[in-house]
């Protein structure tokens, strides 16, 4: 009971210690609600519903802050997230026998930007943003498209993931 009454304190302090490092979780947001429309991005490739997995993908991410609410009609929202597909591309990486491809990349392009529509202020902007990631060419056509298709989603998925994180450090810096 006494060796507990010496820990109590050294606890104590350990826990304000902790509390006051000025850790902050990137992935949340405290500051004020805020609405924020997502537009259905532009595709100017031939890869059908690459906008709607994007737009699906984004909206995933937004969800998990309380303080941000998706809308569905522009009128009314604070915030507008829109962006463009540019560009996919696959190009071998490396070759078998046979002079066959053995490992593919894709090579997504995209432009994106986020404004507050009350302010007309532009809270992040990117030009152009290139997202790679590889696969493996299977055995069979099929396990070349299941491949392609995880790798494709990897890339949406974290393409998704750092917008909302600029997004969320953006909305903190007003």
């Amino acid at each position: 009971m006494n060796k507990l009454k010496r820990l109590i304190p050294i606890f104590l302090i350990g826990l304000f210690l902790f509390a006051s490092c000025g850790y902050h979780n990137p992935y949340v947001y405290s500051g004020p609600d805020r609405s924020l429309y997502i537009t259905t991005w532009s595709n100017r490739t031939n890869e059908l519903l690459l906008d709607s997995k994007i737009y699906q993908s984004l909206v995933r991410w937004f969800q998990r802050s309380n303080q941000i609410k998706i809308v569905k009609q522009k009128e009314g929202s604070q915030l507008i997230l829109a962006g463009e597909i540019l560009s996919i591309d696959l190009p071998s990486l490396s070759f078998g026998t046979g002079n066959n491809a053995t490992e593919v990349r894709v090579l997504l392009t995209v432009r994106y930007i986020v404004k507050d529509i009350n302010t007309d202020k532009i809270l992040l902007e990117v030009g152009q943003e290139t997202w790679t990631e590889e696969y493996s060419v299977g055995a069979n056509s099929s396990e070349t498209a299941d491949n392609e298709r995880k790798a494709l989603a990897i890339i949406i998925d974290d393409l998704s993931e750092r917008i909302y994180l600029k997004t969320l450090t953006a909305l903190s810096r007003q």
